[in-house]
């Protein structure tokens, strides 16, 4: 399996569940020199879910998706892309 797969299923998986457009979750991977960036598309409704108060949820995730991509021997982080016409 290629690096960085299961981190990136299990953030898709995580980022469904916690919003209310599902269907709205995109979730790109690139790799580099610095190791697997998962970029995540979301409806502008759902950024007060996924970030959290003062961002403790997009921090819990990303503290969850180092440890899953330590399984892979990859280190994984996230980026949250502003949706347009975002504040």
């Amino acid at each position: 399996m290629e690096s960085g797969e299961n981190a990136k299923a299990f953030l898709e998986g995580l980022l469904r569940a916690i919003v209310d457009y599902e269907d709205d979750v995109k979730v790109e991977k690139t790799i580099d020199e610095m190791g697997v960036l998962l970029t995540v598309d979301v409806n502008r409704e759902d950024m007060r879910q996924v970030i959290g108060k003062s961002g403790s949820t997009a921090n819990a995730i990303r503290t969850i998706l180092r440890i899953v991509g330590r399984k892979e021997n990859a280190r994984v982080n996230m980026k949250i892309n502003e949706p347009d016409g975002g504040a």
